[in-house]
């Protein structure tokens, strides 16, 4: 039997359920894991709130690495013993031991712990396919990302300038600002106190900036659009502040010509062969010093309440994870 976390009803915290659950053999195209670190996300509390609906009852978590125990009999790519890690659905991270399909695993490296990988997929594919993909960030380039002393903005920074960027940021309190100046961001806010469209357009000499990475969302968004330049790109990604409202074409986005997406790991990552080279891709960067991996609390798998109320409470200064 296995401990894992189940969730039967929508709602805050206090629905998550720690149970015993029989986790059985990996079907054909499967792989049987020991979960030996898990990523605590943000999605992870729209999954339990309902804001992104799931079918009851259900696992929760997208995030983790561990150690393969069985594999299935179609199964080459991997083996018994292997380190791996993951995040993609199906939900049940939040678990001691579970099966999951092979094609969403990635080997981990020598020199890379499982605590570190369950901190690097979700946030490290995000990073890689927001600055790598989605706007391809340039040497000499400044832009503005919202949520700067979070899991993906810690990354986010130091991955802009190993590539030779600047990155504004943004923080909800005055005792994030030093977490995110010591991640590498060139110019911290407190969007909570100040006009932070201001100061970007101060920062930047009136110019603005030609992308946002705006994770936060519905406290933000038209204040970013003001950020900036003429076709500039509105990324948002998350909505931690509340889903955004209705977005007028001919007000919001006409004026300057600007683009929107609504991009996400699924939609960059669509096969086992992305996801490695993807999850290569932070590794290495991890591997050789362009970004350090700082896990700001750990949480074990009792404890998932509360680690889903510091995290919606933004009392948490980076990634965490919960050990079952």
């Amino acid at each position: 039997m296995s401990k894992s976390i189940i969730i039967k009803k929508y709602g805050g915290p206090e629905v998550l359920e720690l149970q015993d659950v029989n986790v059985g053999s990996p079907g054909l195209d499967e792989i049987k894991v020991t979960n030996h670190a898990i990523g605590l996300n943000y999605i992870d509390t729209y999954h339990r709130s309902g804001l992104y609906p799931v079918k009851l009852p259900s696992g929760i978590g997208l995030e983790a690495a561990g150690k393969i125990d069985e594999v299935g009999s179609n199964v080459t790519e991997f083996s018994k013993g292997d380190n791996i890690a993951y995040a993609s659905v199906p939900l049940g991270a939040y678990a001691q031991q579970r099966i999951i399909p092979a094609k969403i695993a990635v080997k981990i490296p020598d020199g890379i712990s499982h605590t570190q990988a369950a901190t690097l997929m979700t946030k490290g594919l995000t990073t890689n396919y927001l600055l790598c993909k989605t706007y391809k960030l340039k040497a000499g380039e400044t832009v503005l990302f919202h949520a700067a002393a979070g899991g993906v903005g810690q990354i986010f920074a130091q991955w802009a300038n190993s590539i030779g960027a600047k990155v504004i940021g943004t923080v909800g309190s005055d005792e994030k600002i030093n977490v995110a100046k010591e991640n590498g961001y060139a110019h911290v806010i407190n969007y909570s106190k100040d006009d932070f469209a201001k100061e970007v357009m101060k920062f930047t000499n009136n110019e603005g900036v030609p992308a946002v990475f705006d994770g936060v969302g519905k406290n933000t968004f038209h204040k970013s659009l003001e950020c900036l330049k003429t076709r500039g790109m509105m990324i948002s990604f998350g909505n931690a502040s509340g889903p955004l409202d209705p977005v007028s074409v001919p007000k919001d986005i006409q004026p300057k010509g600007l683009y929107l997406t609504r991009p996400s790991i699924a939609q960059y990552f669509t096969n086992q062969k992305e996801l490695q080279e993807g999850a290569d891709a932070i590794f290495g960067k991890v591997k050789f010093g362009k970004i350090k991996i700082r896990v700001s609390k750990e949480y074990k798998l009792a404890e998932a309440k509360q680690a889903h109320a510091d995290l919606e409470s933004r009392k948490l200064t980076g990634p965490a994870v919960i050990i079952p």
